[in-house]
């Protein structure tokens, strides 16, 4: 038995198996990332600070040019130095001083994200742009979408909205501004009525927003408010009612202590009954029907009773199948368990995303093909998040041997400390969480985190190893939460924590490839709790190690003095003349290094 003060129980054994199955599976379904680069409001040095102690290899923004307005700068980590590249606006389009030209900066920068040899020093080293280091969202309301383009906000409040339905946007074409887009009601003739979404401009200027003229507002929240309760009019004479919030659920990881905030406020006397984590969840159990894929397999009179309960099947599509079978044993191949996919570094599939299996616990029928399973998928770690006994009712069959027993399972041999000579030997790590209350969730999320980095390192150890087995009881519910849980963690620790995330949309995710998983509001709320408490364990860390970083070494931009003379002593040559610019900021030094991509030369600043 195993844990710490408060961080709730859990139990862990390993055990060895012998056999000659091999893994094989992958599934196909692409995710999307948002990018939320820009940062209206820093400088150089503040842009650096920020990828240095939030970002990771490959982190990058966008920011305006504080010596030549109009102008963007790209600064992009490099391990431990931030490399700052000139974006040139001329008015027509956008480049990097020669080269390919764009209509948008969010083009030009999707471009070198996506083509990603393109962007090349001199010397031939790639400057890669992997993950957008996100600008903290000007509101914690939910109204807010960030960067969401006019065309998909059209398709939002047309398709899920109402009449008087409305969010708020960045702005694509003016980087720094906002939107209001609103869905409308258009008189036809006949007393027809069309809707059509109202695109709103909002600028944002000194500090204060305003419409383009009349009153301008500290906070973009203000001037919601005040427009709710004053519509605006268009030239046409259409009255711009702004009825109900569209809600978005993607949020900034670092900024989730606010969105849990706002989801954890009491609905006042105007607005629904219920809101926050309810309203949340209960939108997605409405799309849980766009989700019904085949579950014939279960189904068949020959596997029923190797379903603990009847209607918790596995979808066809993802399900596990056993390739050890007897040819005349009808269902031999079948088990209660899916593949669930996690998300790939950035955002598609392939065999770089985590894989889990989510099953059921054992009946007393399936223990044998429980451990077909785990070897023929080479697993070396189950997690176990129930106990086999909860308020008198079987939950799990104890499929493992006692300490120094040993139990054969058909070719499958499982002993706690000894192995079969002359026979493969596989060690299993078996952890299994004791304090997960049967129908309710723990009361703080410590424990679990705790756990599932317990699980994670034991799995590091084994480059080869297979995807984890995660099973509860019915293999939806905590199984759901955990493996939810983890793959939020996992994109966090890759992105850095201004990344976005999108718990229903992970959810949803995970559904598409199990059905029911995360059962309970309960369950979704602890998510959210679990994931606001890894984030802020992080951020100390990360200001801690910055502080000793701080203390230990000098900043070669402290230095001004000399950083004049480094510039010839450079190892990266300029390839021409015009493509040297000045400084970004009129109060920074930057060594200034030319470097080029297959089209053009550009000027960037790289700094220690």
């Amino acid at each position: 038995m195993h844990g710490q003060p408060g961080l709730g129980a859990y139990q862990t054994s390993s055990f060895t198996c012998g056999a000659d199955w091999i893994t094989e599976a992958l599934l196909e379904q692409a995710a999307t990332t948002m990018v939320r680069w820009f940062h209206p409001n820093i400088s150089g040095q503040e842009a650096e600070q920020l990828l240095l102690t939030r970002g990771v290899h490959g982190s990058f923004l966008a920011r305006p040019s504080k010596s030549n307005p109009g102008d963007f700068t790209l600064s992009v980590r490099r391990d431990d130095e931030v490399t700052h590249i000139k974006i040139q606006n001329s008015g027509d389009y956008y480049d990097l001083y020669g080269g390919e030209k764009f209509a948008t900066l969010a083009e030009l920068v999707q471009y070198y994200t996506e083509q990603q040899d393109l962007l090349r020093e001199r010397n031939g080293h790639v400057i890669e742009l992997k993950y957008p280091l996100n600008c903290k969202d000007p509101t914690s309301e939910r109204w807010y979408h960030g960067h969401l383009s006019g065309r998909d906000a059209e398709k939002l409040l047309t398709e899920k909205g109402k009449a008087g339905s409305f969010l708020v946007r960045e702005s694509q074409s003016k980087p720094g501004d906002f939107v209001l887009s609103v869905l409308t009601n258009e008189e036809k003739h006949d007393n027809d009525r069309k809707t059509k979404v109202t695109h709103v401009m909002i600028r944002y200027q000194d500090g204060k927003y305003d419409v383009g003229g009349g009153e301008r507002f500290d906070t973009l929240a203000d001037l919601v408010d005040h427009y709710r309760k004053n519509p605006m009019v268009e030239k046409s004479g259409i009255v711009v009612h702004l009825k109900q919030p569209f809600n978005a659920t993607r949020i900034n990881a670092a900024n989730i202590e606010n969105r849990v905030r706002e989801l954890n406020k009491v609905a006042d006397n105007s607005e629904k009954p219920k809101q926050g984590f309810w309203e949340e969840f209960e939108v997605l159990q409405q799309q849980e029907c766009k989700l019904l894929y085949p579950r014939k397999e279960g189904q068949k009179a020959e596997n029923k009773s190797k379903n603990r309960y009847k209607n918790i099947l596995p979808f066809d599509t993802t399900r596990v199948e056993i390739r050890e079978t007897d040819p005349d044993v009808l269902g031999s191949d079948y088990i209660n368990a899916n593949y669930i996919q996690g998300f790939h570094e950035d955002g598609r599939h392939g065999d770089e995303a985590k894989f889990f299996i989510a099953t059921q616990g054992c009946l007393q029928n399936t223990v044998l093909d429980f451990w077909k399973m785990v070897y023929q998928e080479n697993t070396r770690v189950i997690v176990m998040t129930t106990k086999e006994m909860e308020r008198g009712r079987n939950k799990c069959v104890r499929y493992w041997p006692d300490l120094n027993g040993t139990k054969e399972y058909g070719k499958i041999l499982v002993r706690n400390v000894d192995e079969r000579p002359k026979e493969p030997v596989r060690y299993i790590w078996h952890y299994q969480y004791l304090t997960w209350p049967d129908h309710g969730v723990p009361n703080e999320p410590g424990g679990v985190l705790w756990f599932l980095e317990e699980v994670n390192r034991t799995q590091s150890t084994m480059p080869t190893a297979g995807p984890i087995v995660v099973h509860c009881s019915a293999g939806i519910g905590r199984t759901g939460t955990i493996i939810v849980i983890d793959i939020l963690i996992d994109i966090i620790n890759r992105q850095g924590l201004d990344c976005d995330i999108d718990i229903p949309k992970t959810i949803q995710w995970v559904r598409q490839q199990r059905s029911g998983m995360v059962q309970t509001e309960a369950q979704y709320k602890f998510i959210y709790m679990a994931v606001q408490q890894y984030i802020d364990t992080v951020q100390k860390r990360l200001e801690e190690e910055q502080r000793n970083k701080m203390k230990e070494r000098e900043y070669s931009n402290i230095k001004y003095g000399h950083m004049t003379n480094s510039r010839s002593k450079s190892n990266i040559g300029s390839s021409r003349s015009s493509s040297v610019l000045t400084n970004d900021d009129a109060s920074s030094v930057y060594e200034n290094i030319n470097f080029k991509t297959p089209q053009s030369s550009f000027s960037s600043n790289t700094r220690r």
